[in-house]
C-alpha cells in the first residue's frame, strides 16, 4: 500500500524538494526570522486537528503502513513522518533478564528431594529386589534339576566342539568339494593347511588338558568333601548352560512381568493431537508447522512429560475437553493420560503427562502415619499421591477444606485421612458430625470432644449447638490474641508456641461435617448453620479453628455460596456437571480446564485438589479402611491419654447435654463453686463429684474423678495432687484434686468473654 503524502512541493519534506525526512524536520524547526533562512517563510498550514500519524506529545498515531522492502512494517501519517514499527534498534531483553526468566531444572529428582518420598522409594526398591530374590530362591531346586538334566547334553557338546576344533572339522566340507571337482591342486593346498592347523591346535589342547587334569586331581585331594560337591555342582551348572535348547537359553523363570509402555515421542504426540479433529491444529500441521515443543520430552516419575505449544488460537482447555480422544490417539488407557494447562505460561501451552500404568490401577502408597507416629497440624501431613505416585501434603492449620463428589467415589475416605491426621495431634480438639448415619467416621468417637452420627433432628441440633460454641469461642480467642504483647504474637494469629500454652486455650480446633447438605438444607437449622459456618470459615483460620466440609450434592441450596466461596482448600472428585464442578472448585474452574467431570467410574478416590499448591493438582487420596482407621483411633486415644487432652464425648461426657447448657458449658464451673465453699482452697476430685451428684443427680450421677478432670480441661483447669480429707471423715492423704481459685478464675474469664469453649 502506498503512503499518503500531504506536503506540497515548496514545503520541506516533499520528495520534489530534495530534502529527506530528517532534513525536513530540521527545516520545520527553523523560525521564520532565523538569519540563515532564505526566501519567504512557508505558508502556515490550515489549523486541523492532529490526525493519525501526526507527532503529538511524542506519540505517533498511524493510519497507513507499507513495507520498506526489508520485511519491516512502516507506518506513515498526515505529516509524512515514517516510523518503523518493528524497529531493528528496539531493545531486547538483556542477558540478566533472560537468565532470570529461565526455568531451572531441579538438580535432584523429586524422589530424592523429599525425605518421605526418598524413604518410600527406598522401600519400594528394597521390596522389589526382595521379591525377585525370594522368587528365585524358592525355585532353586527346579533350576538345579533343569541344569542337571541338561548337563550330559552340554558335556557332549563341549567334547564334540573341542574335537571338531582340534581336527579342523569346519574345513571338511571345502575339502570334499575340491575332491568332487577333482581339483588336485586345491585339495593339496587345503590338506597342507589342515595339517598345520591340527598340529598347532593339538600342541595347545593336549598340554591344556593335562594341566587341567593335574589341577583337578591335586585339588580333589587337597580340598574337603564339601568343596568337591561345590566343584561338581559348578561343573554341572556350566555343562547345563551349554546344554540349553536353542529356543531357551536361560534357566531362570520371570519373577516380574514387564509392563513397559512405549516411549513418548513428538511424532506420537502430534499424531494424537491431530486425532482430536481441532481445525486449527489440522490446518496448521498440514502446512508444515503448528505444534512445537519448547522443552525436551523427559522421563518424569513412572511416565513421560511433554510440554507442547499448540497452534495460535488453540488453548490447553480445548485439548482437556477431548481427553478421551487424546488417550485414543496415544493408544494408552484413559487413566494414564493427564493433560493440564501450564498456568505460569500462555493459555496455548499444554503439559502432557502419560503414565506407564493407569492411575486407578497403580498400587497406592501406605499412609505414613498408619502404623506409628503422631501429627502436628501446624505442619503438612501426607494426604495422597499425584499421578506420578509422589506424596501430596496438606496443611490443615490456617485453612478450611471442602470436599465434593458423587456418591461412592471416595469423598468420605478422603475426609477420613484428614480426620485421623487431626486425631493424631494430641493438642487438637475434634468435633465430628456424620450425617449419613452409617458410622463411616466412627474412629473419631474415641478422641472427639463432640461426636454424632445420624440424620435425625437431635443430631442436627447438636451440630448447630456445637457450632454456636465454636462461634462463641472465636470471640474469646480473638480477645486473648488481642491482649497478648506484640513480642509474643506479632502477626495476631495462633502460632505453635501459643497453641502449646494451656492457659491461653488456643489449641487447634477442627470441626468435621460429613454430608453437610443435610445440615444446610434443613428447614429449621439450615440458615443458622450457614451463618455460623461462614463466620468460622472467615475468622477461624487465624484463630486456630478449622472447618472441614464434605458433600455429595454441591449446589446452591445444599452448599451456601458464602460458605463455598471462602474455603481455601478444595477437593473435587467425580461430578457430573459444570455447576457442581464450579461449586466445589470455584467459579470458572470448568472454563479454565479444571474439570472433575472427566473422571470415569474407575477413578475412585481421584480428584482435583485446589489451594495446596500454586496450580490445581490431580490427587488420589490415601486409602484407609475402617479396621485400619479403628487401630489409628486407638493409637490417637493413647496419645491423648498420655498428654491429658481427652475431653467431652471421648472422656465420657454427654455432649448433647453439654451443648444445650449442661456441664459442658460454664454451668459446670458454677456448680463446682456452689458445692465447694470459698474457705476450702483445695479439694479432692472424688469429693467434688460426690457433691455434684448430690447437688444435681440428673446430670452428675455416676461421674468419676477422671470425668471431672476431662470436663475441666477445656476451661483451662487442671487437676493435681491435693492434700486433703475425705468428706465422710478419715485420714488425710495426697490425691488428685482441684484448686478452687483456678475454677473461680476460669468462671470469671468465661463470663467476661461470653462463655463457650
Amino acid at each position: 500500500m502506498s503512503t499518503t503524502d500531504h506536503t506540497t512541493p515548496d514545503q520541506p519534506g516533499h520528495p520534489g524538494n530534495g530534502l529527506g525526512p530528517d532534513e525536513a524536520a530540521r527545516v520545520d524547526d527553523v523560525p521564520a526570522s532565523h538569519p540563515g533562512s532564505t526566501g519567504p517563510p512557508p505558508a502556515a498550514p490550515h489549523p486541523t486537528p492532529p490526525g493519525p500519524g501526526a507527532v503529538v506529545e511524542g506519540e505517533v498515531v498511524a493510519t497507513d503502513h507499507t513495507d520498506d522492502g526489508d520485511g519491516e512494517r512502516v507506518e506513515s501519517g498526515e505529516t509524512g513522518a515514517r516510523v518503523r514499527v518493528d524497529s531493528p534498534d528496539a531493545a531486547e531483553p538483556g542477558l540478566l533478564d533472560r537468565i532470570r526468566a529461565d526455568r531451572h531444572r531441579p538438580v535432584l529428582p523429586a524422589w530424592a528431594r523429599s525425605r518421605a518420598e526418598l524413604v518410600t522409594t527406598g522401600r519400594w526398591v528394597s521390596a522389589h529386589y526382595a521379591h525377585v530374590a525370594g522368587y528365585h530362591a524358592l525355585r532353586t531346586p527346579k533350576y538345579a534339576t533343569t541344569l542337571g538334566l541338561r548337563a550330559p547334553v552340554g558335556a557332549t557338546r563341549a567334547v564334540t566342539g573341542a574335537t571338531r576344533w582340534v581336527f579342523d572339522f569346519e574345513g571338511l566340507p571345502v575339502r570334499h568339494a575340491a575332491v568332487r571337482r577333482e581339483d588336485a591342486e586345491l585339495y593339496l593346498r587345503l590338506s597342507r593347511q589342515r595339517d598345520m592347523r591340527v598340529r598347532l591346535r593339538a600342541l595347545l589342547a593336549i598340554p591344556a588338558l593335562l594341566a587341567a587334569v593335574i589341577v583337578a586331581v591335586a585339588g580333589w585331594h587337597a580340598t574337603p568333601g564339601w568343596a568337591h560337591v561345590l566343584a561338581l555342582a559348578a561343573l554341572a551348572a556350566v555343562a547345563g548352560a551349554f546344554g540349553a535348547p536353542a529356543d531357551r537359553r536361560g534357566v531362570l523363570d520371570t519373577a516380574v512381568v514387564s509392563t513397559k509402555a512405549a516411549k513418548l515421542t513428538s511424532e506420537i504426540v502430534t499424531r494424537a493431537l491431530l486425532s482430536l479433529n481441532i481445525a486449527q491444529i489440522n490446518q496448521t500441521v498440514s502446512k508444515g508447522g503448528g505444534v512445537t515443543f519448547p522443552a525436551p520430552i523427559v522421563r518424569d516419575g513412572p511416565g513421560w512429560r511433554a510440554e507442547v505449544d499448540l497452534p495460535f488460537g488453540v488453548t490447553a482447555t480445548d485439548v482437556l475437553e477431548r481427553r478421551d480422544k487424546l488417550a485414543s490417539g496415544l493408544r494408552r488407557p484413559l487413566g494414564c493420560v493427564w493433560p493440564e494447562p501450564a498456568h505460569a505460561e500462555h493459555t496455548g501451552r499444554l503439559v502432557l503427562w502419560v503414565g506407564d500404568q493407569d492411575m486407578s490401577q497403580a498400587k497406592p502408597i501406605t499412609w505414613p502415619l498408619a502404623k506409628h507416629g503422631s501429627a502436628d497440624l501446624f505442619k503438612p501431613v501426607t494426604f495422597g499421591t499425584d499421578p506420578r505416585n509422589r506424596p501430596v501434603d496438606v496443611q490443615l492449620m490456617f485453612n478450611n477444606v471442602l470436599i465434593g463428589a458423587m456418591p461412592r467415589f471416595g469423598k468420605t475416605f478422603a475426609m477420613r485421612v484428614l480426620l485421623l491426621a487431626a486425631a493424631l495431634d494430641p493438642s487438637a480438639e475434634l468435633r465430628c458430625f456424620e450425617f449419613k448415619g452409617t458410622g463411616d467416621l466412627e474412629a473419631a468417637e474415641k478422641v472427639a470432644h463432640h461426636y454424632a452420627s445420624g440424620v435425625d433432628d437431635d443430631t442436627l441440633a447438636s451440630c448447630v449447638a456445637s457450632l454456636e460454641e465454636v462461634h462463641t469461642d472465636l470471640a474469646r480467642r480473638a480477645r486473648v490474641i488481642q491482649g497478648l504483647p506484640k513480642t509474643v504474637c506479632p502477626e495476631n494469629k495462633v502460632t505453635p508456641q501459643l497453641a502449646a500454652r494451656a492457659d491461653l486455650r488456643l489449641h487447634p480446633l477442627v470441626v468435621y461435617i460429613d454430608e453437610c447438605q443435610e445440615l444446610f438444607s434443613h428447614k429449621t437449622h439450615g440458615a443458622r448453620a450457614g451463618e455460623l459456618c461462614e463466620a468460622i470459615i472467615k475468622r477461624g483460620p487465624a484463630l486456630g479453628v478449622v472447618l472441614v466440609l464434605a458433600t455429595q450434592r454441591p449446589d446452591k441450596d445444599s452448599l451456601p455460596t458464602a460458605v463455598s466461596a471462602n474455603v481455601g482448600i478444595r477437593l473435587c472428585l467425580r461430578v457430573m456437571g459444570q455447576v457442581e464442578n464450579d461449586m466445589v472448585l470455584g467459579t470458572s474452574a470448568y472454563r479454565n480446564g479444571i474439570r472433575a467431570t472427566t473422571f470415569t467410574a474407575r477413578d475412585k478416590g481421584i480428584g482435583y485438589l485446589v489451594g495446596v499448591a500454586d496450580d490445581p493438582q490431580i490427587v488420589r487420596s490415601c486409602f484407609i479402611d475402617r479396621p485400619t482407621a479403628d487401630r489409628i483411633g486407638d493409637r490417637a486415644r493413647g496419645l491423648r491419654d498420655a498428654a491429658g487432652t481427652l475431653t467431652g464425648h471421648a472422656a465420657g461426657l454427654d455432649t448433647r447435654t453439654a451443648t444445650t447448657g449442661g456441664p459442658g458449658s460454664d454451668t459446670l464451673l458454677s456448680d463446682i463453686l456452689a458445692v465447694v465453699p470459698a474457705d476450702e482452697e483445695r479439694v479432692w476430685s472424688e469429693n467434688v463429684v460426690a457433691r455434684l451428684a448430690a447437688h444435681r443427680p440428673e446430670t452428675y450421677a455416676g461421674w468419676k474423678a477422671e470425668q471431672l478432670a476431662a470436663a475441666l480441661r477445656p476451661h483451662g483447669v487442671r487437676t493435681g495432687q491435693v492434700w486433703g480429707l475425705p468428706d465422710g471423715g478419715g485420714r488425710q492423704a495426697n490425691r488428685r484434686g482441684i484448686d478452687r481459685a483456678h475454677v473461680t478464675a476460669a468462671h470469671t474469664d468465661s463470663n467476661r468473654t461470653g462463655g463457650g469453649g
